[in-house]
């Protein structure tokens, strides 16, 4: 009889096990009614607080996507700021659901650190910003420099490569916050800021006078910046994944949160499968039918999002270039809504 009761015991604590096991990030963030962000801890352009607080950026953008597709609501999100060092810490012990913070995929990030990444939302390369009066036109004047550099970034990596590559010396002062690269580099205590080319244009447009620093010409590496998820979670990397891949297919297709309505009588089908008229998307995902309609109606496609934060015609001022549609010379392109 004892035997048979440690049995039963077993069995029971066994599918405890497999309930929570299977218990995914999707009924977590549905049960909290708000999706925890993690956001980087100021980075103008990407993920900022203004002066009443309010979070705002490109990044903010895609956390505000992801909760008005989960939860019907663009407004329904808490931003989890986190460093470089941090960032995935964070994520891995579940304080946030997903992380939208200017992270460069790469083998070991995917292998060692057990994220999943689920597609990329801005193509970048490592660069250089130098102060106008020093008068360096070239990366490879900068022997012997003082370079400031996040910690726990592929930065660090990249710039030793770069200067041996170059014969080159530095001496690197380790920061954590752009806000502390940012003060830092003003006051002197370093000659070079390096960091992703898009985190240097939000960095010099943030500056007293943006005219007298140079970000100088050599991009040094590829830097692919996408969201990630907890592995083992295919669900919920599924639904991140085609939150990002419907606001490049609306942006592709011309729908934007000013037509989003007029455009589910479209005659073009897979308007009609995005926008939930037609087809079993959102059910497939677990979500609504209007799931990928609040996106685009609540926050905008993805050209909408890139422009409103970081484009030309914003004080950051960048191009669209390699994030260009792929109609366009681009490299921004989604599978079909199929």
């Amino acid at each position: 009889m004892k035997v048979f009761s440690k049995v039963i015991l077993a069995l029971v604590v066994s599918c405890a096990f497999v309930a929570s096991a299977t218990a995914g990030t999707l009924e977590d963030v549905k049960a909290r009614g708000e999706l925890r962000c993690v956001v980087t801890t100021g980075l103008v352009g990407f993920a900022f607080p203004d002066d009443a607080g309010q979070w705002n950026g490109f990044d903010v953008d895609f956390c505000r996507a992801t909760a008005a597709a989960v939860l019907g609501d663009a407004k329904k999100v808490k931003f989890v700021t986190s460093t470089g060092k941090t960032r995935f810490t964070k994520l891995n012990a579940a304080e946030g659901d997903v992380l939208w913070r200017n992270t460069t995929i790469t083998f070991s990030r995917d292998v060692n650190v057990k994220l999943t990444f689920v597609g990329v939302n801005y193509y970048d390369g490592q660069g250089f910003m130098v102060k106008k009066e020093l008068g360096v036109k070239s990366a490879t004047e900068l022997d012997g420099a003082t370079v400031c550099i996040q910690t726990g970034t592929t930065t660090e990596l990249n710039l030793s490569d770069y200067f041996k590559q170059q014969n080159m010396k530095y001496e690197a002062v380790p920061i954590e916050t752009n806000d502390e690269a940012r003060s830092n580099y003003l006051s002197g205590r370093c000659d070079v800021y390096t960091t992703d080319a898009s985190g240097l244009a939000a960095t010099r447009a943030a500056l007293p006078d943006p005219s007298a620093h140079v970000i100088l010409p050599e991009i040094i590496s590829k830097e692919p910046l996408g969201p990630a998820v907890r592995q083992g979670d295919d669900q919920w990397a599924d639904i991140v994944r085609w939150v990002l891949n419907a606001t490049i297919t609306a942006e592709e297709k011309g729908v934007t949160s000013a037509n989003a309505d007029q455009m589910k009588s479209s005659n073009d089908q897979e308007i009609k499968r995005l926008l939930g008229v037609e087809g079993s998307q959102g059910k497939e995902l677990g979500l609504s039918d209007d799931w990928a309609y609040n996106i685009i109606k609540q926050v905008g496609n993805y050209g909408e999002i890139f422009e409103r934060n970081i484009g030309t015609s914003t004080k950051i001022g960048l191009a669209r270039g390699l994030n260009g549609l792929w109609t366009k010379g681009g490299l921004q392109y989604s599978p079909p809504f199929r």
